[in-house]
């Protein structure tokens, strides 16, 4: 498998990612083939299951005969349940080890962790880093650069 995956276009812009060993490399260039199958990153996330889902069942309802959409605001539900489990276990790996070494990508999930936010919920979001970078490296070609990891304000 990693044989097949070092022909690939992708693979020295992956692999550059921290955390991301030739097996997740492998793992993410079968699966998804080409990064222009996806637009954008949150594309990308729906289908690695990384995705927040805020649609049900019982966001309609019926009044005076028609079918409406309630006035109450969407509740969050969870994450996508139709996603890739092999994709999503590269991402949440590369995820949990990240936040366990030091590195720019630790800082960012102890940011968020001092910020309030709940450990599962930022690792959650290192995890969505981490696919994004990879997504826009793929695309671009190009290789990691620790100090282009953006720490947003909040």
């Amino acid at each position: 498998m990693i044989a097949e995956a070092r022909r690939q276009s992708g693979w020295k812009s992956l692999l550059s990612i921290p955390f991301l060993g030739p097996i997740r490399v492998s793992t993410i260039l079968a699966i998804v083939a080409t990064p222009s199958r996806f637009r954008t990153k949150r594309q990308l996330w729906s289908y690695v299951g990384l995705a927040v889902v805020k649609r049900s069942s019982a966001d309609e309802e019926f009044v005076d005969g028609k079918l409406r959409r309630r006035k109450r605001a969407p509740l969050t539900r969870a994450l996508n349940g139709n996603h890739n489990p092999q994709l999503k276990d590269a991402f949440k790996g590369a995820a949990n080890a990240a936040a366990c070494t030091e590195g720019p990508l630790k800082e960012k999930y102890e940011k968020s962790v001092a910020g309030g936010v709940r450990e599962e919920m930022a690792r959650l979001t290192l995890a969505r880093t981490i696919s994004s970078i990879a997504l826009r490296l793929w695309k671009k070609g190009e290789l990691w650069d620790p100090s282009k990891v953006t720490m947003q304000e909040t």
